[in-house]
């Protein structure tokens, strides 16, 4: 669209279900490059992609031209479906529902990259649950307690 400028930086947040540990590093990498081309095809751009056997994190330059649940929706549907072809796990995999999606400004850029490219080093010192909690204060997110990234009965 002509004269439409914009500069939007995301964070997106999401979940194995039930939080199990299921991303493998051997087959990690591939899912990380088969979400960003998902990300790539709407003409977004990923900054940053990382995260624990039980979750991601997408950092992306996002562009006004379509939802950010769209975009949600179709990578969590599409990846399940990659990882369940490639029969990369026993059982059926899936997204736990929902995600966290944070804002941030381009001075904020540089330091959120290297927070996600070292989740492996930050989870030593603090687990998913508290993490995830964190993000939603500093962010001044109201949220129900009965829906965090929980294991589901």
């Amino acid at each position: 669209m002509a004269n439409t400028y914009t500069q939007i930086h995301i964070q997106a947040v999401f979940a194995v279900q039930n939080r199990i540990s299921l991303i493998h590093p051997t087959w990690k990498n591939e899912l990380y490059k088969y979400i960003s081309s998902i990300v790539s095809k709407y003409d977004h751009k990923v900054l940053q992609i990382n995260g624990m056997p039980d979750h991601v994190h997408l950092l992306m330059g996002f562009r006004p031209t379509q939802a950010l649940s769209d975009l949600m929706k179709e990578l969590k549907e599409d990846s399940s479906k990659w990882i369940n072809t490639r029969g990369f796990v026993k059982r059926k995999f899936a997204w736990q529902a929902g995600y966290g999606a944070f804002s941030y400004s381009k001075n904020q850029v540089p330091r959120l990259i290297r927070y996600i490219q070292n989740q492996e080093e930050h989870h030593k010192r603090q687990c998913f649950l508290d993490e995830y909690e964190e993000l939603l204060k500093i962010h001044e997110i109201e949220y129900d307690q009965r829906y965090i990234f929980k294991a589901i009965d």
